[in-house]
C-alpha cells in the first residue's frame, strides 16, 4: 500500500487555538506535548509497538486535543504519522485539522474506498483518517477482520499510528480498540476527571489485557 504524499501544507490560521502544536511554537505546552513524544518514542524503543490508542475515562477529558497535538509533534520531528479517528460516536479530529468528514474510516472498511482516496495530509508526515458517515453498530466495525486487517497493514508503513477511541466509560468501542493497538495511552484532565473514573477506566482496560503505556496528564 503506498501512501499518498500531498505537498502543500494547510495555513497556521486554519487551525484552532487547542492545536497548540501549530498555533503556539513557543508556548509550553507545545514543549510538553514534544517531551511526551519523546519519552513515548524511548519507551518504545527496540520494539515493534507503533500503534498507540489514545483514550480517557470521560468525554471531556481532552483525549481528542492530546491524541492531535502528539500526533503534530511526532511528525514535525520527523516521524511518519496517521491519525486514525475511530470515535464513531463524537469525531472531532477533523474539526481540529481543518479538514472534511465526507469519506473516510467507514468508507474503507465497507470496500467502498482505499486509503490513498480517504487520507488526507494537513502537515508534512502527518496524515489523517477520518471517520467518515457514522455507522449504526461501531463495535462491530472495529471489531471486524477488515479492521484489524486494515490497521496492520497501515502500520507497516508508517512510524506511529495514533487512534482516537471513544472514551472508556462511554462506549464499548475503546476496549475493542485496546486490544487492536500496541499500547494504550489514557488521558486524564488535572481539573475534572473524578478518581473512580479513572479506576473504571483502568479496570475496564485491564480486564481486556490492554498494554497501558501511561497516563497522560491533560489541564494541569
Amino acid at each position: 500500500m503506498e501512501l499518498r504524499s500531498i505537498p502543500e501544507e494547510q495555513a497556521v490560521e486554519d487551525f484552532p487555538e487547542s492545536l497548540v502544536t501549530v498555533s503556539a511554537p513557543t508556548s509550553a505546552t507545545k514543549q510538553a506535548y514534544y517531551t511526551l513524544g519523546t519519552n513515548l518514542r524511548n519507551g518504545l524503543a527496540g520494539t515493534q509497538s507503533k500503534v498507540i490508542v489514545l483514550t480517557s475515562p470521560d468525554s471531556s477529558d481532552g483525549k481528542n486535543t492530546v491524541c492531535a497535538n502528539l500526533g503534530v509533534a511526532l511528525a514535525r520531528t520527523g516521524s511518519s504519522v496517521l491519525i486514525m479517528d475511530c470515535d464513531l460516536h463524537r469525531p472531532t479530529v477533523h474539526e481540529l485539522f481543518g479538514l472534511r468528514n465526507l469519506r473516510g474510516l467507514e468508507n474503507v472498511l465497507a470496500g467502498e474506498r482505499g486509503l490513498r482516496e480517504v487520507q488526507q495530509e494537513p502537515l508534512a508526515n502527518l496524515r489523517v483518517v477520518t471517520t467518515g458517515p457514522i455507522p449504526p453498530y461501531p463495535a462491530e466495525l472495529l471489531s471486524s477482520r477488515q479492521f484489524k486487517e486494515f490497521v496492520h497493514e497501515t502500520s507497516t508503513h508508517l512510524d506511529y499510528v495514533l487512534i482516537d477511541s471513544p472514551p472508556v466509560t462511554v462506549a464499548p468501542d475503546s476496549l475493542v480498540l485496546a486490544t487492536q493497538g500496541d499500547g494504550v495511552l489514557l488521558v486524564l484532565d488535572a481539573q475534572s476527571t473524578p478518581k473512580e473514573a479513572v479506576r473504571r477506566a483502568m479496570r475496564g482496560l485491564e480486564s481486556v489485557h490492554a498494554n497501558v503505556l501511561g497516563t497522560v496528564v491533560d489541564n494541569a
